[in-house]
């Protein structure tokens, strides 16, 4: 498995439920920090929230999301 700067593939995420309230969660709070006027902020959690759409939705691979084998 490749490791990424902030590495969100583990068996956590593996429902799908999961990968949609941590998506919408961030989205959300960009576009709450956006309506308060705080844009640094507000882009900051709008990136991650891009992040996790394309990593979760786009590059999905179920067999990434699995535990690792015991040794």
């Amino acid at each position: 498995m490749k490791k990424t700067l902030f590495e969100v593939r583990h068996p956590f995420f593996r429902p799908l439920y999961r990968l949609i309230i941590a998506t919408a969660a961030i989205l959300c709070w960009a576009v709450f920090e956006w309506t308060n006027e705080a844009q640094v902020w507000a882009s900051v959690f709008g990136t991650a929230g891009v992040y996790l759409f394309l990593q979760f939705f786009i590059h999905f691979d179920p067999k990434e999301y699995e535990k690792p084998p015991e040794e």
